[in-house]
């Protein structure tokens, strides 16, 4: 009856390899272990950071539906046809009589016809020097560059 023992592999020899009486392959598990519970906590920090960042934009977006909600209820009292009615005849506006309304062919004969502009000629320089010798005597009629 013997026994027959199969030679060791590296693969065995490294589970069985020991520093200061703990093994190798325990001190791996146990580094992993740690790695691995401080992405979860790491993980966990950012998904509160984005969780208070998804909150704030919650409030944003009702504060901002409030907003919404009063700018559309003032909208809909400016336009109250009583009130707009109001502001029209104190600034002296009233509707179109019937008489008046026109057809777009019939447009152009109640345009009103714009009057013409003064037409305005600038003297010569001649003209201006004669103008300044009507006006004072005393002075030649010879122009200032040739004096």
């Amino acid at each position: 009856m013997t026994m027959w023992t199969a030679p060791r592999n590296s693969l065995q020899r490294l589970f069985d390899w020991k520093v200061r009486g703990i093994r190798w392959v325990e001190i791996i598990g146990l580094l992993l272990v740690a790695i691995m519970v401080f992405s979860v906590y790491v993980a966990k920090a950012g998904a509160a950071r984005e969780g208070v960042r998804i909150s704030q934009l919650e409030r944003q977006i009702d504060d901002n539906g409030q907003r919404v909600r009063l700018l559309r209820a003032e909208v809909a009292r400016l336009e109250q046809p009583g009130r707009l009615e109001a502001l029209s005849r104190s600034a002296g506006l009233a509707p179109v009589d019937v008489r008046r309304r026109r057809s777009e062919a019939g447009l152009a004969a109640i345009a009103p016809v714009p009057e013409p502009r003064p037409v305005i000629v600038a003297p010569t320089t001649a003209a201006a020097i004669q103008a300044e010798a009507v006006e004072s005597p005393d002075t030649p009629l010879v122009p200032e560059g040739a004096r």
